[in-house]
């Protein structure tokens, strides 16, 4: 039989009423919405209710996906189904290493609050953009990035997809590189440039809060963006590089289903990993789990 794998949506899926049906519908689900209100009072107005203007804010987002995405894999667990592994994408690892067990919801969130305030310091003091480059291989876009001073691949996403970022100044001129090479670049409405050394002081800012933080061995599998296999090691190391190395999410697919994984449930906000999964990998199973009608069909 196969192997059950959750993974959590990232920063970029938020739109505006999130996790309003799993909240109403899901002791569970409501129970870490509650959570989440105690420790920073306005998740659920701002998960709810929120424009999507509001969503955007970094020190908005990450909290609120983080919710989101924990109370749909309450929801689900809820319902009897436990996944062997779990991994997210960028933000939805924190979501992925509290579901592990290795830090209490509570603390979970607190380090969600303060990731999301350094790095949204680090997007401020250091500008930088990201775009989509889309039908190209990585290998190709590795070789544009090398032509510009500060431009870095920092989410490997799919065989065709690829995000790269860059300084604000070089972002139009390596997305015109990109068309030239018969790409497509898209700009992403994004307030940093993620996952790149533009995020060098939020991941020391990280691993200076991390010192006072006690991480458990995990109790189910979870897959680090960092290193595209199950966190061994210094997991606080881990969760600081994160932020400023790339994510190695088609990697970290292709391991999973190695190890054989054939069903993936993404747990939270949209189908943007249902997709890539799709584009990875078209023989495994692929669903994304946001609403109530999504939980009532699933077994």
């Amino acid at each position: 039989m196969g192997k059950t794998v959750f993974v959590f949506s990232g920063q970029g899926a938020q739109v505006p009423g999130m996790g309003k049906s799993l909240y109403e519908n899901s002791p569970a689900a409501k129970a870490v919405f509650d959570m989440a209100e105690s420790i920073r009072p306005g998740t659920i107005r701002q998960c709810f209710e929120g424009t999507k203007e509001e969503l955007s804010v970094t020190i908005n987002t990450q909290p609120c996906v983080f919710a989101v995405d924990l109370a749909a894999a309450a929801a689900v667990a809820e319902k009897g189904i436990r996944p062997d592994y779990v991994a997210g994408f960028s933000l939805g690892e924190i979501a992925a290493i509290a579901f592990a067990g290795m830090l209490s919801y509570e603390d979970a969130f607190k380090l969600v609050c303060r990731r999301a305030e350094v790095m949204d310091q680090a997007a401020k003091d250091n500008k930088g953009a990201m775009a989509a480059v889309l039908k190209l291989p990585p290998e190709k876009v590795e070789e544009i990035c090398k032509g510009f001073e500060k431009a870095y691949p920092v989410n490997y996403n799919s065989p065709a997809q690829t995000v790269v970022a860059a300084a604000e100044d070089e972002i139009d001129a390596l997305c015109a590189k990109v068309k030239e090479e018969k790409g497509k670049a898209v700009k992403l409405a994004v307030s940093g440039a993620f996952h790149s050394p533009f995020m060098n002081s939020a991941s020391d800012a990280l691993a200076e809060y991390l010192e006072c933080v006690e991480l458990k061995t995990p109790e189910i599998p979870v897959y680090s963006n960092y290193t595209a296999q199950p966190y061994e090691g210094s997991y606080k190391a881990l969760i600081a590089a994160q932020v400023n190395n790339p994510v190695k999410w088609q990697t970290s697919v292709d391991n999973l289903i190695l190890e054989g994984a054939d069903r993936f449930i993404e747990v939270g906000v949209g189908k943007t990993l249902t997709g890539l999964i799709k584009k990875i990998n078209t023989n495994v199973t692929a669903i994304n789990i946001e609403t109530k009608e999504g939980l009532d069909a699933l077994n």
